[in-house]
């Protein structure tokens, strides 16, 4: 029993398709059939009940995934132990939320490429929370609570927020002073279900944070037309300090209610490989949290 056919068998057996495993490990779908034929044979049983809708794992094939899965974990963490020398190699899938990919993270690609130019980076810019273990990624950056995921995190800090409207907007509403001041506003609304939650406006009430109902004609659910909606004069917004230097400066946007910001975001870096990371995720993560340590405040230096 080889280790590659063990690693193919699990990946397949993690994401439910033979067409994502084989995108995942970068091989051919046909490879990864064999492989999982060959082991089948080389055992003597059939590990993975397969459908036109759906592959998952016999009985048999659950045991197996089981203790292959610590198999290959320990065989990683021994490779890497001897390899402390040698460049970085593999594929290493992230997902990150679009705003700190844009503005933070692919901006400074090109020297972590440079470092290490063996790794290959698979990058997803999503605002949705992806399953990592499903859909195979090594690691995810996520912004704001985490729910009971599995997973382990690893909190880098939180993003201080503050309100903002356009310049068209405040002269055509006028600039609000105190929270009653909202009922005459309007709230561009945030919404990754697209407004299965109501729009409202967060606030600090001594050491507790409240909502306040207020009233949108604008639900998005990408934080690009969040602040796109703001520009154009939709509606206040509360997002994250950094980041917004520019529009400030110029103009564009204008800080309100500066006393009532929403609560900060926390922003964690997640993985599903245990104790036993592999040294290419490790090397990947590292860059991340070092990389967003000036824009995170808590991090070591507040953010800007």
């Amino acid at each position: 029993m080889d280790l590659a056919s063990l690693r193919v068998f699990v990946k397949v057996a993690q994401l439910a398709s033979f067409t994502r495993a084989a995108e995942h490990l970068g091989i051919a779908k046909s490879r990864v059939s064999m492989q999982v034929r060959r082991l089948e044979a080389e055992l003597g049983t059939r590990l993975l009940q397969r459908t036109t809708r759906v592959v998952r794992p016999t009985p048999e094939g659950e045991r197996l995934v089981a203790r292959a899965t610590r198999l290959l974990l320990d065989a990683d963490e021994l490779t890497a132990t001897f390899q402390t020398a040698r460049a970085l190699r593999g594929r290493v899938r992230i997902d990150l939320p679009n705003v700190f990919a844009r503005d933070f993270l692919v901006p400074r690609l090109p020297d972590f490429i440079a470092t290490h130019p063996h790794l290959e980076l698979l990058i997803s810019t999503t605002d949705r929370r992806v399953e990592v273990v499903r859909e195979g990624f090594d690691c995810v950056l996520r912004v704001g609570s985490l729910g009971d995921s599995g997973l382990f995190a690893r909190r880098l800090g939180v993003l201080p927020m503050m309100n903002l409207a356009s310049a068209s907007y405040l002269r055509k509403h006028g600039v609000p002073r105190t929270l009653a001041d909202l009922d005459a506003h309007l709230l561009v609304h945030y919404s990754p279900t697209l407004g299965a939650d109501p729009p409202t406006f967060e606030y600090p009430d001594g050491e507790r944070y409240l909502e306040r109902p207020m009233r949108s004609l604008v639900t998005v659910n990408g934080t690009d037309a969040y602040l796109a909606a703001c520009v154009a004069g939709l509606g206040i917004i509360q997002v994250p300090r950094s980041g917004k230097s520019a529009l400030l400066d110029d103009g564009t946007l204008l800080a309100v209610l500066p006393d009532l910001t929403a609560q900060p975001m926390p922003v964690s870096l997640m993985h599903a490989h245990g104790r036993n990371v592999p040294k290419r995720v490790r090397a990947v993560m590292s860059w991340i949290e070092k990389t967003l340590e000036p824009h995170v405040s808590g991090s070591g230096r507040p953010a800007p």
